[in-house]
């Protein structure tokens, strides 16, 4: 009889793991997703939009994908994304060049995100002047300031990817 205890025991041991398993994973999963909405929502304070956070959050994870591929991988209007594709190209926050098939026909365009520390270098550059900009201006209307204009805010990022 003690072996049916036993085996009671053991069976319950196991549903408790199980069930351990699937909570711990449960709040993993949470967690990743927390995170992940995170990042988009800094991103998109970086690049003005969350559509195109969520665009270079795409191309982070997919690198070489055509603005088709983004449009579906996102769930975002195909017509969107190429439209932001393009703002993105132009400012230099994704690179672009065509894709190589063996074939005749049209050869669209992969489309490629900087690494992260580019990104946030050029957003740091343009910060760092914005405080510039105010503090030197705060020292024109100041009238004991001593009239010499600096930056008295520098912003070094360093790292790679």
């Amino acid at each position: 009889m003690s072996d049916d205890n036993d085996s009671d025991r053991f069976d319950a041991d196991d549903e408790e793991d199980v069930s351990a398993r699937e909570r711990l994973e449960a709040e993993a999963d949470r967690a990743v997703t927390e995170f992940d909405e995170g990042i988009v929502d800094l991103l998109a304070w970086v690049l003005d939009t969350e559509t195109r956070a969520r665009i270079y959050v795409y191309l982070r994870q997919h690198p070489d994908s055509t603005s088709e591929e983004v449009a579906e991988g996102t769930g975002l209007y195909p017509s969107t994304v190429r439209e932001a594709l393009a703002q993105l190209h132009e400012e230099g926050t994704v690179e672009r060049h065509k894709r190589e098939s063996a074939g005749a026909g049209n050869n669209p365009y992969e489309y490629e995100a900087i690494a992260p520390s580019d990104l946030v270098r050029g957003v740091v550059g343009q910060v760092q002047d914005q405080l510039n900009a105010v503090f030197n201006l705060d020292r024109e209307l100041d009238a004991d300031a001593d009239g010499t204009e600096s930056d008295p805010v520098r912003i070094t990022v360093d790292g790679e990817e």
